[in-house]
């Protein structure tokens, strides 16, 4: 192989491995500070700025050009290879402001070096006497190319196999490994080659050890975000999975997020499943969006008439978690065991769009909005979707966040389910672990309350006395929300215009 396919080559394998640094930066900064959106974008605008900034200032470097190409490698190397678990290390302690101008740092920083070292590959090669167009567009062919490669294969194959911190120590050794092959076949062109062999010997070894151990480590300033003692943790090809565990208190996170509090989870799971369940006209066929810890399924299968549960949730790791977990096999009683429960992975919009079922009634136990992928759950579109799964008679149940704490989220959800034609009616009440929780109520019919009565079940919180109190909403958390002496206009939240994201964050920022 001659000089310059060996350049071709090396530009197409960092063209890979600076992709993947940057769509992981989008994925650790959607992690760790939410808004997908937003953090993708910021991850290419200061990708490419610095990138920018990179290639106008190679412009300067007239000597030595393979050396800086593998000074260049080096840095990305140690600076990509130790950036997330670098994050990891500022989330766990110092405030999100400190660890997310590191992140903008180490964001601008790779991208201000690949800048720098694809100019100089091109200028390399046309040294080697190829006409300058030619070894300009070859060099970002490969760059192009690798970029397809590294994005593809970053979602479908190193996240859900390596998880965040292990990629990115990784794609480091790649890239090491690439400037070390270069100070061996172009040595004779290099400054002091044999500093920069002990160099990279020394870069890999270490990235090595942070390949070998950095998870381990990490999980320590992990322990920092949680107030128990972390007993399981994954990273799934969707999401990452925590259980923490203290006495008489099972946790679960998603995405740092709480889903579950075992000290008062049933006040939670009792109210969005028995208040639909009481009010339907019949319960035989049940359909839950989401829930795969299997908490409401448990529920559910209080009520004897119940013939078939239909559970979609996106994610195959929760339900087998589950199912195999002994402390989420104590709390939902092996529920989606139950040969009446029949388990579906699949997006719960398409799965919608796709099935022709009927259901009595249909439960909401879906993560918060707080990005685009959930968001979608939560939209004009979707809701229309559920109403055309609903029999006559039945009942939606939809968790819709806080009424004290996001209130303009809060309705904006069941002005967003109204969009679609449904009746709605509104309830909440205090779950300590989260704080005050609603839900918003639907049917095809007008809603009457008059009749709740929950025959006898084996509840923990709910009775025939409490459950219509907690349709009353304080001045503080009804509708009519006044914001500097005037009356907000409540929107409604749609896949084309999805406003409830920014009114989420707004609502949360300062919780």
């Amino acid at each position: 192989m001659n000089a310059q396919k060996y350049l071709y080559l090396s530009s197409g394998i960092v063209s890979i491995c600076g992709i993947v640094f940057q769509v992981l930066y989008g994925a650790a900064g959607s992690y760790l500070f939410g808004d997908s959106v937003l953090y993708y974008c910021i991850t290419i605008g200061l990708f490419m700025m610095a990138m920018g900034i990179g290639a106008a200032l190679s412009e300067k470097l007239k000597n030595w050009l393979v050396t800086r190409f593998v000074q260049a490698e080096y840095l990305i190397a140690l600076v990509g290879g130790f950036s997330v678990f670098g994050l990891f290390f500022f989330t766990a302690y110092f405030d999100d402001g400190v660890a997310q101008i590191y992140l903008y740092t180490v964001i601008s920083l790779t991208g201000f070096l690949t800048g720098l070292e694809l100019p100089i590959l091109i200028r390399r090669v046309q040294e080697i006497r190829e006409d300058i167009s030619k070894s300009t567009a070859r060099v970002l062919f490969f760059d192009y190319a690798g970029s397809l490669i590294g994005s593809v294969g970053f979602a479908l194959v190193l996240r859900p196999l390596l998880g965040l911190i292990n990629t990115a120590f990784f794609i480091a050794m790649i890239n090491a490994i690439v400037a070390l092959f270069i100070t061996l076949r172009f040595r004779e062109e290099m400054s002091r080659p044999k500093v920069h062999q002990a160099a990279g010997f020394l870069i890999l070894l270490l990235l090595v050890a942070g390949f070998l151990f950095g998870e381990k480590y990490a999980s320590v300033f992990e322990q920092k975000s949680y107030a128990d003692p972390i007993v399981y943790t994954e990273e799934t090809k969707y999401q990452k999975i925590i259980l923490t565990k203290e006495p008489g208190d099972v946790r679960l996170f998603l995405n740092g997020q709480l889903q579950f509090a075992e000290s008062d989870e049933f006040r939670y799971h009792e109210a969005l499943v028995h208040i639909p369940m009481a009010l339907a006209d019949q319960t035989r066929s049940v359909l839950i969006l989401g829930g795969g810890d299997g908490l409401a399924v448990r529920e559910v299968l209080k009520h004897e008439d119940v013939e078939q549960i239909t559970l979609v949730d996106l994610d195959p790791a929760m339900t087998d978690l589950a199912n195999t977990n002994h402390e989420l096999l104590r709390l939902n009683e092996g529920s989606l065991k139950d040969s009446r429960v029949q388990v579906i992975h699949e997006d719960a919009f398409q799965y919608l769009r796709d099935s022709k079922e009927l259901y009595d009634v249909i439960l909401g136990d879906l993560p918060d909005p707080n990005d685009e992928g959930l968001n979608k759950l939560y939209t004009k579109e979707f809701y229309s979707l559920v109403r055309n799964h609903l029999s006559p008679g039945g009942k939606v149940s939809i968790q819709s966040t806080s009424p004290v704490f996001a209130t303009k989220v809060y309705w904006t959800i069941n002005k967003t389910v109204q969009a679609t034609g449904l009746e709605t009616a509104n309830y909440h009440l205090d779950v300590p672990s989260f704080g005050n929780w609603g839900f918003t109520l639907a049917s095809r019919e007008p809603i009457s309350i008059d009749k709740l009565g929950f025959g006898g079940l084996d509840l923990k919180f709910l009775n025939e006395e409490v459950a219509p109190s907690l349709f009353e909403f304080g001045n503080d958390t009804d509708e009519v929300i006044e914001e500097k002496g005037k009356t907000f206009d409540i929107p409604v939240n749609s896949l084309n215009r999805p406003n409830l994201i920014q009114l989420y964050q707004e609502a949360w920022e300062n919780y």
